[in-house]
This record gives structure tokens, C-alpha cells and sequence, in this order.
């Protein structure tokens, strides 16, 4: 399955079994006059991936090395962006030659913010090997690194010159991170497909995998395509990430993955709406079913007041306000501008005076 995304600059998202394989020879169609790359990963996947991936652009005459750093949340900032940076310089990559994130998101977001920099910006190829990163983040241009006062703070808009999804990666997906992933396809039902939402809750999604991939990936595709620089319909696809990215840095970037923090947001997020009566009745129970049913916390330990305060540097936030997602229902979302204190007493918390 094949399809376009028509952003400022268009690419080709390609969902093939095995297409990994073909690496070499579809960078070398799209990179004709490329001499170099070089593979970005982590010490998680590049034992499983990389050498077969190296290989295969050797075999399309091209010059590749690869940069490994270790896996996890805790390790997307500045230091090993700049030992990116400082290794894509060591070995000599000009404006033709490009950049191949391989792995998850955490992988994707720091190798494209670094083909975003160096030289003032190189291309990149996107091969997501996690469902995560295959439904969501390799997709639209969204580059980034931590900081500790938030999540994705640091960053650039910077869109793949190709995407290269192939399922057959996620047979080596520990369970816990197979599940991490569904956290954000269950959004995408929530946001914009009852249809798909209704899909998961019959529970069996093995024998749908590239079906599922596809109806994710055209969904972000249309969202970008509308709204590639995050100003408007774009807000759509962070439902549940307001308070997710909070969760997040409350656990310090580690032992809450992102599609599980997400997940937790999504449900707090969405009573809080049946609260105001802005969300129909039953709405948050459902979606507590449904990622209970793919293994996923829907509650966490941490203070609501301290919750509230970790999302004061949320990125939707302007001035005073914060701009959050909520559904009408399963498949119908919107965007609701709040100030910061109506955030906090729609929330369930009130106001310190």
C-alpha cells in the first residue's frame, strides 16, 4: 500500500511487508546523486535491523555509517543530538547526501531535528520499526528533543523525503511496547473514526495490522495535509496529550511510556468533558474499556495539583490559555480554548487564590 502526502514538500509513505529490505534500492531512486548516509538508531534496534539495513545501501553504492545511542525516553536531548550533529560532521555529509531514522519515536524525532539543522537542513528517510512510530510519528515533520521542563520543547518542522512502514518489524515488538503503540491508534478512532474505533473493540487486531497501519496513516496524512505547521485542525491529533505529556514529565521520562501516558490523558481528559456535559455520557467508559483491552493504564498515582502544573509548559498553550482536545463523541473531536484557571477547575482542581 502506497500513498502521498501533499504537504510543501511531498513524499511517499509506503506500508509493504519486507520493504526494508529495499532500502537501498528506493533511497537510490529517490537520492540519484546521493554519496553518503548515515543510519541513526538505538542500542534496541539497530542489533536487530541495522546491519541488514547498512548492507543494503552498501549494495546501492552508497557509503553508510551508523550512530547508535541508547535506547529511551531519557536519552532524546541536546547531549545526544549534539553527538548527531558532531558525527554527521565527522563524516563529511553534504546537502545531497541524507539521513535514515531507524526505530522509533524517539529515534525519529531526534535524527530528523538533526537532518533539520545540519547544513541548515538535509533530507532524511523515516523507516519506523515500533506501531507507535509507524501510526504517528514518523509522519508529518515533527522534530524534536527534551528538556526537562517538558516534552518536545526544542524543535523543527522538517518532513521525511520518504517513509518506509514495514510490518514485519513489529514481530520483534516486546508486548509492552506493542501496547504503547495502540495508545495512539485507539486516538485516532477517538478523534476522527468510529468505524476504526469500533474495530478495536472486538479486540483482535493481528489479522488487521496493515489494514490498521493504512486507516492511521491516511488520517494523519489528511490532518497534515490541512494543517502542516500545527496552527489549526492539526491540534486534533494531540487529544489526550496535554495531560499525557504532563504524566510524562512527573515520571521523569521514564517508566510511563508515552502511549500509556497518553492513554491515562485520553480518559481523564474526556470525563472531565462528559463533566461539563460537552462530551456525550459513557464516552470516557468506553474508551477505558478498550485500552484496558490492549493492556493499558487508564489512571495514575500522581497529585492532580502537581499534574496541573507540569502542564504549564505544554506547547498549546498561548499567554494565559491552553488549547485542549475533546470529543463529542467517539469519532468527532474539537478544540476548546481555556484560561489557565477555567483549565484547572474543568479539571476537577481549584484555583489557588
Amino acid at each position: 500500500m502506497e500513498m502521498t502526502v501533499y504537504t510543501s514538500k511531498p513524499y511517499k509513505i509506503l506500508i509493504e511487508k519486507g520493504c526494508l529490505q529495499k532500502a537501498g534500492t528506493l533511497c537510490r531512486e529517490l537520492f540519484p546523486r546521493s554519496r553518503r548516509t548515515v543510519v541513526v538508531s538505538d542500542s534496541n534496534v539497530f542489533p536487530l535491523y541495522g546491519e541488514g539495513l547498512l548492507r543494503s545501501l552498501k549494495e546501492a553504492n552508497f557509503a553508510a555509517d551508523s550512530f547508535t545511542f541508547p535506547a529511551g525516553e531519557e536519552n532524546k536531548q541536546l547531549s545526544t543530538f549534539e553527538n548527531i550533529l558532531l558525527f554527521l560532521a565527522e563524516k563529511h555529509l553534504t546537502r545531497t547526501d541524507f539521513i535514515i531514522a531507524l526505530g522509533g519515536g524517539v529515534t525519529g524525532d531526534m535524527a530528523g531535528f538533526a537532518a533539520a539543522c545540519y547544513l541548515r537542513g538535509i533530507p532524511f528517510v523515516q523507516i519506523p520499526t515500533t506501531l507507535l512510530a509507524q501510526v504517528d510519528s514518523s509522519v508529518g515533520g515533527k522534530t524534536a528533543v527534551d528538556l526537562p521542563q517538558g516534552k518536545n520543547l526544542v524543535g523543527a518542522f522538517h518532513q521525511p523525503s520518504l517513509v518506509l512502514i514495514d510490518p514485519d518489524t513489529l514481530s520483534t515488538l516486546p508486548p509492552q511496547w506493542f501496547a504503547d503503540g495502540m495508545g495512539e491508534v485507539i486516538k485516532y478512532g477517538c478523534i476522527r473514526s468510529e468505524e476504526l474505533f469500533n474495530l478495536l473493540e472486538t479486540g483482535d487486531v493481528s489479522q488487521n495490522m496493515e489494514d490498521i497501519l493504512f486507516r492511521c496513516v491516511d488520517i494523519k496524512r489528511r490532518v497534515v495535509e490541512h494543517d502542516e505547521f500545527d496552527t489549526g485542525e492539526r491540534m486534533l491529533l494531540n487529544f489526550g496529550h496535554t495531560l499525557g505529556h504532563a504524566l510524562e514529565k512527573l515520571h521523569g521520562f521514564s517508566g510511563l511510556s508515552h502511549g500509556a501516558a497518553v492513554g491515562i490523558g485520553m480518559v481523564m481528559i474526556t470525563k472531565a468533558g462528559e463533566r461539563a456535559g460537552l462530551t456525550a455520557p459513557g464516552t470516557a467508559d468506553r474508551i477505558t474499556r478498550v485500552l484496558e483491552l490492549y493492556h493499558l493504564p487508564v489512571s495514575d498515582k500522581a497529585d492532580l495539583w502537581h499534574l496541573m502544573e507540569a502542564t504549564a509548559s505544554d506547547k498549546k498553550s498561548t499567554g494565559s490559555s491552553i488549547r485542549i482536545v475533546l470529543l463529542r463523541d467517539i469519532g468527532e473531536s474539537f478544540v476548546q480554548e481555556m484560561d489557565r484557571e477555567e483549565f484547572l477547575r474543568f479539571c476537577g482542581v481549584e484555583p489557588e487564590e
